[in-house]
């Protein structure tokens, strides 16, 4: 059964991403993930959204989660300005 796709409202999107972050500093936190497997994976998810927004017709979305995946990057809570 394939899972309907809905469309998200920002709360809930960033809701997603709050938690993201905070599983990602938990799992860096543990020792479990080091902090450059952590930096790599989200400069992935930066490269990814950039080929994305490049391609797309509206790269807004893309744009955005660049911009919070930096402000992690950046040592800054990424989902709070």
């Amino acid at each position: 059964m394939l899972c309907e796709r809905k469309p998200h409202d920002q709360k809930s999107t960033l809701s997603r991403l709050g938690i993201c972050e905070s599983l990602l500093l938990a799992l860096t936190d543990a020792k479990i993930l080091s902090e450059k497997d952590t930096r790599d994976l989200l400069t992935d998810v930066v490269t990814t959204h950039q080929g994305a927004a490049d391609a797309s017709e509206s790269p807004g979305k893309h744009q955005a989660v660049i911009a919070i995946v930096q402000r992690i990057l950046a040592g800054k809570n990424g989902v709070r300005a």
